[in-house]
């Protein structure tokens, strides 16, 4: 038996009765043309067409679809946007800080649009003007999602028509949607007496009744870590006193603290790869304090009751009153910012792209370009005079040996 064939429905006497049927209701009769056909599984597959001509065509499409493997079930995507979302989240292998967002951002914008719709009717056209309108003021019925938001969304939306290719759908309706430009990164670089001054009103700050804060004590030390290592907040708050060697001055950030629904736990750093950064002489006897005596496993920052540090708390109650004290206001200056004047600083001591990449942990060189690529001097000038250099020498060593 063929693989893929059509049949003439007329020659069975239960089909020429439904068309009687049909007709004597005035109604359209079910299509003569039947285009059969086993799946690479076995299955036998089966659709009706009214017209000849239409069954032969989507004969020669499945016999093509066969031969060269890229054969998809006609009724595959049929399946529901919201049944596939599911599917594909959960076989993901994510951290939990990202299944939690990827989470959030189906509930909260893709599915309430595209849920109930099977993925076959999602269209390029339709996804384009609804992340149009999600940057509309909510005034105008969208969400008024800024460009990176709108980007994670689609992201999103994209990753899960990615996973229906090509058992669902052919294409992906969401890849080369215009997506819109993000901002100028608005990046603050500190200068080392900002991050001084920073720093001691951190560890300076009191209450109303003139106590010091509940983490004054370990806050200059802290944003002097933060500033000069470029260590990210979940792994500076997670950081343990074993990890801690001052006689190499080494740190070795190995986990890091993520927050979700309120709950606090530990997790690998956001690359998933432990590193080892530099401690500067200086921060040695600022962080000896912290760690003399202590247990292996005790945190290094922690409140005066001994809590880990949340971000929230520490950044509303703690960095934003010493970043008022320290006249750093309006500036834009973030905790997240201290990171940046870290890679500046380093930069400009002289490190190259390696270093800080192996510094702040980021997962590829190119992504420390695309960062902080700007911040590294122009050295055309100085790269051309020593080849120039080099040049000369050789072509009077040259006129030497000649004469």
């Amino acid at each position: 038996m063929a693989r893929v064939w059509v049949e003439d429905r007329n020659e069975h006497a239960a089909y020429r009765a439904a068309v009687e049927k049909a007709k004597a209701a005035k109604r359209t009769p079910p299509g003569r043309w039947r285009v059969r056909w086993y799946d690479p599984a076995g299955k036998p597959k089966a659709k009706v067409f009214t017209k000849k001509p239409q069954a032969e065509n989507y004969r020669t499409e499945i016999e093509n679809g066969l031969a060269e493997g890229s054969y998809r079930d006609p009724s595959a995507g049929k399946i529901r946007f919201r049944e596939v979302a599911a599917q594909w989240i959960d076989a993901q292998a994510l951290k939990r800080s990202s299944r939690s967002k990827y989470r959030d951002v189906l509930e909260d914008h893709i599915l309430p649009r595209w849920g109930d719709l099977p993925v076959k009717s999602i269209e390029f056209d339709d996804v384009a003007a609804w992340l149009a309108g999600l940057q509309k003021p909510k005034e105008e019925g969208g969400r008024n999602l800024g460009a990176s938001q709108t980007r994670t969304v689609h992201s999103v939306l994209s990753m899960v028509l990615d996973w229906c290719v090509p058992r669902r759908l052919s294409v992906n309706p969401a890849k080369g949607v215009p997506l819109p430009k993000l901002p100028p990164s608005d990046h603050v670089y500190l200068t080392y007496e900002q991050v001084e001054a920073l720093a001691t009103a951190a560890g300076e700050l009191r209450t109303k009744y003139g106590r010091p804060t509940a983490t004054a004590g370990v806050n200059r030390t802290l944003i002097l870590l933060l500033a000069y290592t470029g260590l990210r907040w979940g792994e500076a708050s997670a950081l343990r006193v074993k990890h801690v060697d001052l006689d190499r001055r080494r740190i070795k950030v190995t986990t890091a603290f993520n927050e979700v629904d309120g709950e606090l736990y530990e997790d690998t750093p956001k690359t998933g790869e432990r590193r080892v950064v530099p401690l500067l002489r200086s921060l040695v006897e600022e962080l000896r304090p912290l760690v003399a005596g202590r247990e292996p496993d005790a945190l290094v920052f922690r409140t005066g009751r001994d809590k880990p540090l949340r971000i929230r708390n520490w950044r509303n109650r703690e960095f934003n009153k010493a970043r008022k004290n320290a006249g750093l206001d309006g500036i834009g200056l973030t905790i997240h910012k201290l990171r940046h004047t870290a890679a500046s600083l380093s930069i400009a001591g002289g490190a190259d792209v390696y270093v800080v990449q192996r510094m702040l942990g980021h997962a590829k060189p190119s992504m420390t370009l695309d960062t902080y690529g700007h911040l590294w001097p122009d050295r055309l000038d100085e790269v051309a005079d020593v080849i120039d250099l080099r040049r000369v020498e050789a072509v009077n060593n040259a006129a030497k040996r000649a004469a």
